[in-house]
């Protein structure tokens, strides 16, 4: 049975014209509320320090705006296609590169970009962007019109997509009153307390960060980190994978051994739907409660943009504890915070 749940991740992720299907189907779904909305006023910073205001652009040009991950197979196989487009743009567009920000970090980026030689301006997001475009799969293209709206949201690099941008580019007889970025909570750091964030399981059970009096941990992942990063492709990061498969294990291992804590299982929305998460759950015997951060919520709230990140809470609600990856010491320090 795990080997035949593989296959069918392999088959979605990177092995089959389905995959293809099936990202341009969540990129819509995403997308179908944002279309015809106002688009966010945003101030972006480019990798070289440039700064892109959205807002100062609206009413003049159109914006392309393009998600994308060095780790990702089709946005690799896209790139001539936004290289194309930057290159043949003509002052009633413009076109903006931004990586996820989800595992990769800025010397990934600009080796990547040295690799296949990109000109386009390319911003590295902290979850901001990902948040105000719901942010689903990668690639994801954001096409807003000159009038400010968002005019398309898609994942392929076809005919539709080459549609949405000689449309957009139309003249603006009025500029839509834009929205603001997505309000974001303080950082959150060691000694700090945690924010009174809600979440439904897998199985609808509530779980509630601030309700107890007993040591929580939150373990944030992606379902798919162990397999589609694993193996000899461009941009597999078989470390990486191996970090989620450690993690996993280790999570797993301490839940047994200790269960007066609170487990949480916090699983990116990127690439993963409810019905994934349990197929995970599934082929891993994974025991913890899980949950789909579909809007990003508590990724954005603990500003997280690595998997595996582990998070301990003390019995007060305060973050006690930050790890990203696996460590020998986590499960004294968690024996520590559980001790009367």
């Amino acid at each position: 049975m795990r080997v035949r749940t593989l296959l069918v991740w392999c088959f979605l992720l990177a092995c089959a014209p389905a995959w293809a299907q099936s990202g341009q189907q969540r990129a819509r779904a995403a997308g179908s509320d944002l279309v015809g909305t106002p688009a966010p006023r945003l101030v972006l910073k480019t990798i070289d320090g440039q700064t892109l205001d959205l807002g100062r652009l609206y009413g003049k040009q159109a914006v392309y705006l393009k998600f994308w991950a060095t780790w990702c197979v089709p946005c690799r196989e896209q790139m001539p296609h936004l290289e194309r487009t930057f290159e043949q743009a003509g002052p009633n567009l413009a076109v903006i590169a931004i990586n996820a920000g989800f595992d990769d970090t800025l010397a990934d980026v600009q080796r990547y970009r040295r690799e296949l030689g990109l000109k386009m301006p390319i911003v590295l997001d902290d979850g901001t962007l990902g948040q105000a475009f719901r942010l689903r799969v990668t690639p994801q293209h954001i096409v807003i019109g000159r009038d400010g709206r968002i005019q398309y949201v898609g994942h392929l690099a076809d005919a539709r997509l080459d549609a949405a941008l000689a449309a957009a580019q139309a003249p603006a007889a009025t500029v839509a009153d834009a929205k603001g970025a997505p309000v974001d909570l303080p950082p959150i750091g060691i000694g700090d307390r945690v924010p009174a964030l809600a979440a439904s399981t897998l199985d609808g059970a509530p779980f509630r960060l601030r309700d107890g009096g007993r040591p929580t941990v939150l373990a944030f992942l992606s379902p798919w980190c162990e397999t589609y990063l694993d193996g000899k492709r461009a941009g597999a990061r078989p470390a990486l994978a191996a970090s989620c498969r450690a993690a996993r294990e280790q999570v797993d291992a301490l839940a047994q051994r200790h269960p007066d804590v609170r487990w949480l299982g916090v699983a990116s929305g990127l690439w993963a739907t409810p019905g994934e998460l349990r197929e995970y759950r599934k082929a891993y015997g994974v025991t913890i409660p899980l949950t789909l951060d579909a809007a990003g919520t508590w990724f954005r709230a603990f500003r997280v943009m690595h998997v595996p990140t582990l998070l301990l809470i003390d019995r007060q609600g305060r973050l006690a504890r930050r790890l990203e990856g696996v460590g020998p010491q986590f499960e004294a320090e968690l024996k520590a915070l559980s001790a009367p």
